[in-house]
C-alpha cells in the first residue's frame, strides 16, 4: 500500500504592509505631532455669520430696509388670510383687545384674587399707611394772622372759630400755625381744645395768651 504523504507545516508569511501598520514609523509620529502644533498655533476661524456682519459694516438682518426709491407691495387690509393681516386687519378682536393699551396687565390672574392679595398680613399692620381719607388724621389749619381781629373776650375753640367763619369744618381737630406772624395779635387771648405748631406757640406766649389743654406738636 502506498503511504500517505504528511502535509508539511507551512508558516504563513506576515505581510510587510500589515507589519508597517502595526508599528508606525518615527517619521509619521513626528509628522502628526508637527501638524497638531501647527493647528494649535493657527488662529480660530470666525463664524460665517460674523464674517458677513463685518463685511456689511455691522449690518444685521434686523436692520435691513428696502432700497431707497423702491415701491414695496402695500398691505391690503381686510382681504382675508391671503393678505397676511387675517380677517381683522391687524386690529385683533372686538372691545378690549382692539383698543390701544388694552389689557389687564401682568398681575392679572383671570379674575381670581391675585397673589399679592392672598399673602397674609404681618401682625400689627398699620391702617394709617393705606387710605388718607379714612385712616389718617386731617387737621383744619388756622394761621395767626387770621386772629388779628379776634375779640379777646371770646375764647378761641373749634366751635367759636366755626361760628366766626374762620374755618368751614372742624374735621379731626384745629391746629394754629405761625403763618402771618408779623401781624399784631390782641393780648389776653384764651385757647381751648386747639393744637399749635412750635412757632405759633412761641408767638402766642410772647403775646400773653392763655392756653388750656395744650398739646404742642
Amino acid at each position: 500500500m502506498a503511504e500517505r504523504k504528511k502535509p508539511s507545516a507551512r508558516k504563513t508569511p506576515v505581510k510587510a504592509s500589515a507589519a508597517k501598520k502595526s508599528a508606525p514609523s518615527k517619521a509619521a509620529a513626528s509628522k502628526a505631532a508637527a501638524s497638531k502644533a501647527a493647528a494649535a498655533k493657527a488662529p480660530r476661524r470666525t463664524p460665517a455669520a460674523a464674517i458677513v456682519t463685518q463685511r456689511a459694516g455691522g449690518l444685521t438682518l434686523g436692520a435691513v430696509r428696502p432700497a431707497k426709491g423702491s415701491r414695496p407691495k402695500r398691505t391690503r387690509v381686510g382681504r382675508g388670510h391671503g393678505s397676511g393681516m387675517v380677517k381683522t386687519g391687524g386690529e385683533g378682536g372686538k372691545g378690549q383687545t382692539v383698543r390701544s393699551g388694552g389689557g389687564k396687565g401682568p398681575a392679572f390672574e383671570g379674575g381670581q384674587t391675585p397673589w399679592q392679595r392672598r399673602l397674609p398680613h404681618r401682625r400689627g399692620y398699620s391702617q394709617k399707611a393705606r387710605d388718607i381719607g379714612h385712616f389718617r388724621v386731617r387737621y383744619t389749619v388756622v394761621n395767626l394772622g387770621d386772629l388779628a381781629d379776634w375779640d379777646p373776650g371770646v375764647e378761641v375753640s373749634p366751635q367759636t372759630l366755626k361760628v366766626a367763619k374762620k374755618i368751614k369744618a372742624i374735621g379731626d381737630g384745629v391746629k394754629i400755625l405761625g403763618g402771618s406772624a408779623g401781624k399784631s395779635l390782641p393780648g389776653g387771648l384764651r385757647f381751648r381744645d386747639v393744637l399749635f405748631s412750635s412757632s405759633a406757640k412761641e408767638a402766642l406766649e410772647a403775646a400773653g395768651a392763655t392756653i388750656e389743654k395744650l398739646v404742642a406738636e
